[in-house]
């Protein structure tokens, strides 16, 4: 594995082929466009689009969550609908979050003084607001991470593995993480760092996640019992869990039952359908704002399409508080419309 603490690159560089995925339209305008890298598979794993290069080595960051916890469940991890979609999440730190978090640890023995993820408000504005009137501050067991953390401390009790270097990159729970990481993904991994809320990170490829998201999304209908079936219910039965009030990632597997999606930091989203289809996405510049609009019309083009989807995926270019544009990807039938809001509203 190769890795760098920081400066220069020392890999492929993502922007190589990156091409336009959403144009942000004011007034009638092209206002900004967002590039980046698309791939849709069809439910036997073959390619059904490709924008930019499928091929792409990436950090996945957050989307990698529903892999590792397959990882964790075939090392021994014995855990299943909340604790298991919460060790999936980027949770919002909402008081049912952080309640399901402790029970994870008061199971495996600990509490939340044994996690060792950076400190962090609720990611939430809301649950944010009301953890700091409270009088709190930044916690590992508030950072949006922690359901990960603490999946990954109760994998190493429950294998008799040592909790304190538990976020080693050679420990043997990170070893089993990548080992099944390029089982998963059909890609053996290249590249090692730390993630943001501590963790090791490994890299993958755009299309090597789709095909992993699509193994996962189909697993209970093909393996059932399998560990990525496990993933895939514990997700689809707890969306509000994997996500929070208001998110998106939430919103789109209540929309879409059956839907088995995950968010990550820096512009990637990666989704699996229970056909076997998938898709994953990431926008060059790291931005949310364009994923939301980019998932539904990646999902429409797999033939998953709804109203309930429709909205989802609706991101208004706001002038004075009202809708005067919208963001609108380059694929589907999303890119024929019409952008929402005002025409005739020039230059601001």
């Amino acid at each position: 594995m190769t890795g760098t603490a920081g400066g220069a690159a020392s890999g492929p560089d993502v922007a190589a082929r990156a091409v336009p995925l959403v144009r942000v339209v004011r007034g009638g305008l092209v206002e900004s466009v967002h590039a980046g890298h698309l791939v849709v598979l069809g439910p036997d794993g073959a390619v059904r689009l490709a924008l930019g290069d499928p091929d792409v080595v990436l950090w996945a960051r957050s989307s990698l969550k529903p892999l590792q916890a397959v990882a964790m469940l075939r090392a021994g991890l014995d855990l299943d609908g909340p604790g298991l979609a919460l060790a999936c999440a980027s949770h919002s730190g909402e008081p049912e979050h952080l309640a399901g978090v402790r029970a994870v640890l008061a199971a495996a023995g600990l509490d939340e003084s044994a996690l060792q993820n950076t400190p962090a408000l609720p990611y939430g504005s809301e649950a944010a607001l009301a953890w700091q009137v409270a009088g709190n501050g930044p916690t590992s067991l508030t950072q949006n991470c922690s359901g990960k953390h603490a999946a990954m401390l109760a994998t190493c009790v429950a294998r008799g593995w040592s909790t304190a270097d538990h976020l080693a990159v050679d420990h043997p729970l990170q070893q089993a993480i990548r080992t099944e990481l390029g089982h998963l993904t059909g890609v053996p991994v290249a590249h090692a760092t730390v993630d943001g809320c501590g963790a090791p990170l490994f890299s993958t490829t755009l299309v090597g996640l789709a095909r992993a998201f699509g193994r996962i999304g189909a697993a209970p209908g093909r393996a059932p019992g399998s560990a990525e079936a496990r993933v895939a219910l514990a997700m689809r039965g707890h969306p509000a869990l994997v996500g929070g009030t208001g998110r998106d990632v939430t919103r789109a597997m209540t929309a879409a039952p059956g839907l088995v999606a995950k968010d990550g930091a820096d512009g990637v989203y990666a989704a699996g359908l229970p056909d076997g289809g998938a898709l994953a996405l990431k926008v060059m510049d790291g931005g949310d704002r364009p994923r939301a609009a980019l998932l539904v019309a990646a999902l429409a083009v797999a033939g998953v399409a709804s109203d309930a989807l429709d909205a989802v995926g609706q991101t208004p270019v706001l002038g004075h508080g009202r809708p005067v544009g919208a963001v609108v990807p380059v694929l589907g039938p999303h890119a024929a419309r019409e952008p929402a809001g005002e025409r005739a509203g020039g230059a601001a």
